[in-house]
């Protein structure tokens, strides 16, 4: 693959750094390319390193899945994700600040659904973005989670001979939320891989383990799919701050302290569905090209 004269950006949201293409106008890494491409740029310290690659690309969906443009996101091991909070921030900051789409109220296709953000501007530029996540599933089926129970609430899940009590939550893609007295007593190293590619989640899934300081204030430490150890996941602290709120541990309210940074979620109820809204912030950090 020919990656000669490339323009991209990288960009981060707490500390979750992405490369970013923009291929509003055209293609410019081809489809079939994609996955060994982000594998290729995101080897840190071979390339220009980072946690994932997010495509700008024009909306393909229909009717009410049809979005003002497209959010694409691959993984550092290639594979491809339904949606990312703190990516889908970073994106919404490109498409404003580069005038791709100069709205306050943008409707995102994501592959976990059409996503909707309001952006805070000053001065012609984006400062801040408030999510609309969209509604959670907590059902097995749909996390997905092979188990004899329709919702893994507060469970025992046998990971390598020990029973950890955990909550499994869907928001677009699949989370384990692991409640603990302590993150900082957390070997993330040996349970985020453990947890992530167990048995029992036939597509994998993000692993979160989560300190209650109040019931609106918590602390949380991720490990993401396809990407290992991360400063912060948006969709993460969702499922966590969500997972909390159906267990009635937290309030509808709360701020999220991650390694990279701080979010509000703030939670909601639809059609007997719990949903949330994610608010932060996004960097850009260069703009590159590639020789």
């Amino acid at each position: 693959m020919n990656l000669e004269g490339l323009k991209f950006s990288k960009m981060h949201g707490l500390g979750n750094d992405y490369v970013v293409i923009d291929e509003s106008k055209e293609e410019l890494i081809a489809e079939n390319e994609k996955t060994d491409f982000s594998i290729e740029v995101c080897t840190k310290g071979f390339s220009i390193g980072a946690d994932g690659v997010i495509f700008i690309t024009p909306s393909s969906g229909e009717g009410e899945e049809k979005g003002d443009i497209r959010f694409r996101i691959f993984n550092a091991d290639g594979s491809e994700a339904e949606m990312c909070g703190n990516g889908i921030r970073c994106f919404s900051k490109f498409i404003y600040d580069y005038n791709i789409i100069k709205k306050d109220i943008i409707k995102v296709e994501t592959l976990g659904g059409i996503k909707t953000v309001e952006i805070t501007a000053e001065n012609g530029l984006s400062k801040l973005f408030r999510v609309d996540m969209g509604l959670s599933t907590f059902k097995t089926k749909n996390i997905p989670m092979i188990a004899e129970v329709d919702e893994f609430l507060e469970k025992d899940l046998i990971v390598n001979g020990e029973a950890i009590a955990m909550t499994t939550v869907n928001v677009g893609n699949p989370h384990a939320v692991i409640f603990t007295e302590n993150t900082e007593d957390i070997d993330l190293d040996n349970y985020g891989p453990a947890i992530e590619n167990h048995e029992a989640f036939p597509e994998r899934i993000n692993v979160h383990f989560v300190e209650i300081i109040s019931k609106n204030e918590i602390v949380m430490l991720t490990w993401e799919r396809g990407a290992g150890y991360t400063h912060a996941c948006g969709t993460g602290a969702t499922s966590c701050v969500l997972a909390g709120n159906k267990l009635g541990v937290l309030d509808n309210k709360v701020l999220v302290h991650l390694p990279g940074g701080d979010l509000e979620i703030e939670v909601y109820e639809k059609e007997n569905e719990l949903g949330a809204f994610m608010k932060g912030d996004a960097k850009l950090v260069f703009n590159g090209e590639m020789i």
